[in-house]
């Protein structure tokens, strides 16, 4: 009788809450019962309300079980674990979840499916057919068809990927840089970190790409200190590529090369900032950067570099493989193809959402994410990381897109989605706005490093009703001076979070709306 493949995810949200346990457990009892397994360590479907997520592949399909613990393991096989038997943890077959296939995968159509270090299984899945066309095209080719699909930057500023790899392919120079940023530091995001660790031949073919369009033969990803694991699976699959000549100096026998290296952050949520990124990488403080010069005419080591995030990188290759009009026919006006929405805070069911643009939060909350975790009702919720907007109920059926939520005076971000039921206090969270941004800033402008911290003081000054309508002006002033004035978007958006939470819950600071707008412009 052949091995029963059994998948258990390797990705740290799984490991976070007892995966390795589980795959143990597993390999034990069965041998105990002389049953033969396939064990795969594969990436978290992003169902993260049921991990440890056990898939098991019987003849119908694969078949999911979760949360499983080390403990349910005994009563899973005698319940017929291996040939995809009831059980009160089964949920039937795994693509057929509704969380699962409501949700439109494009760069997450392989994460859960594969082993993440497989070179076999990613190529089975289409893998490398993005960087086989991109070497039958020119520089100017690549980057035409980036163009087209509408692709833009996933780290939040959602600057056309295509108008900067043009840049840094149109400036003269010996040497070129591609970098990555994988500095996911906003609250409630983990998509960057689900690729790494569940699909990273996808990130590295797409930087691949990069560097075929704009002629750079070296690239960096650099990476924050708090994910081991990303870093751990990142360089086995970088060796890996570049044994089997997907890396290196000859791309798959084309003559043309490209080196990759990880690079480890040193945890400074301001390296996020792609100046500051650049900083760090070259060994100095990581302390924002006037611009100009743009990164793209002089970024790492005072070359051209193109710098996007993974979510940027890891859609070329599906861009390639397809082309432009199948990526740019999702969406909905200038935001096109799909973003990976991450839902976390006090959410019944935490996870990741890929669907292309054009939903609405509403659905998010409820159709996927099923309202809060507590069972109380949804109060405000926090989109785009910590300096992103607090979004009111009155706006939840907003469509997501970058310029409908540019229009109400928020963003979209990196897609991190933070949940707050009604016992929450919009003053406290304004206040912790500022004091992140009084704690993370890099401290090389005025507006940002004293305006942060003057924002605390005139904050809890509001709080304890020390003449509350002259702090709430004041309050305003500061934020348009941060807003205005900052170098970067760390002191420029920390008003978002604050503005929005005085302007929709003016209750929080003791105020009535009359009170809260006063001198709004």
């Amino acid at each position: 009788m052949s091995a029963v493949k059994v998948f258990v995810p390797r990705d740290s949200a799984a490991l976070a809450v007892g995966a390795d346990e589980v795959a143990a457990a597993l390999i034990a009892e069965c041998q105990c019962r002389g049953l033969s397994i396939e064990l795969i360590r594969n990436g978290s479907r992003g169902l993260l309300w049921l991990e440890t997520l056990v898939e098991v592949e019987a003849p119908q399909g694969r078949v999911a079980y979760g949360p499983v613990e080390a403990a349910d393991v005994p009563a899973l096989l005698d319940a017929g674990l291996l040939s995809g038997g009831a059980h009160p943890l089964c949920h039937g077959l795994t693509e057929q979840i509704p969380y699962l296939a409501l949700q439109e995968r494009l760069s997450f159509r392989r994460i859960g499916v594969t082993d993440p270090l497989s070179l076999a299984d990613y190529e089975a899945h289409e893998g490398w057919a993005g960087l086989r066309k991109a070497l039958a095209l020119d520089g100017a080719g690549i980057v035409a068809e980036i163009t087209h699909s509408g692709l833009r930057g996933r780290g939040g500023a959602a600057f056309p990927a295509g108008i900067k790899w043009r840049t840094v392919l149109q400036t003269e120079a010996e040497q070129k840089y591609i970098v990555c940023n994988a500095d996911e530091g906003d609250s409630g995001t983990f998509a960057d970190r689900m690729v790494m660790e569940g699909d990273p031949y996808m990130l590295i073919e797409g930087m691949a790409i990069a560097g075929l369009a704009v002629g750079a033969d070296r690239g960096y990803v650099y990476v924050r200190s708090e994910y081991p694991h990303s870093i751990a699976v990142l360089n086995e699959a970088i060796e890996r590529a570049m044994a089997a000549g997907f890396l290196g100096a000859n791309l798959l026998g084309s003559g043309r090369a490209f080196h990759l290296e990880v690079r480890k952050g040193a945890g400074s949520y301001v390296c996020g900032e792609e100046t500051a990124l650049l900083e760090s990488l070259e060994g100095k403080r990581g302390v924002v950067r006037a611009k100009p010069p743009l990164p793209a005419v002089q970024g790492l080591f005072g070359q051209p570099t193109v710098i996007n995030n993974v979510l940027t990188f890891a859609a070329a290759p599906l861009i390639l493989a397809r082309g432009a009009q199948f990526y740019r026919d999702h969406g909905v006006g200038r935001s096109h193809g799909t973003l990976p929405f991450q839902l976390a805070g006090n959410i019944k069911h935490g996870g990741l959402v890929e669907k292309a643009f054009g939903l609405t939060l509403r659905e998010l909350l409820y159709g996927f994410g099923g309202g809060t975790a507590t069972g109380r009702p949804i109060k405000a919720v926090q989109v785009g990381g910590p300096l992103g907007a607090y979004v009111p109920e009155s706006q939840w059926d907003v469509p997501l897109d970058y310029e409908a939520y540019a229009a109400m005076g928020a963003v979209l971000g990196h897609g991190g989605i933070v949940v707050h039921d009604d016992t929450a206090d919009l003053s406290q969270l304004a206040r912790y706005a500022m004091e992140f941004c009084a704690i993370e800033s890099c401290g090389k402008c005025t507006p940002c490093r004293i305006g942060s911290t003057r924002g605390v003081e005139v904050i809890d000054r509001l709080r304890a009703d020390q003449n509350r309508e002259q702090q709430v002006v004041l309050l305003r002033d500061l934020c348009d001076t941060m807003l205005h004035g900052s170098l970067c978007a760390m002191g420029g958006m920390t008003p978002y979070p604050v503005l929005s939470a005085l302007n929709h819950y003016p209750q929080d600071f003791g105020l009535t709306r009359t009170q809260a707008a006063a001198q709004e412009a």
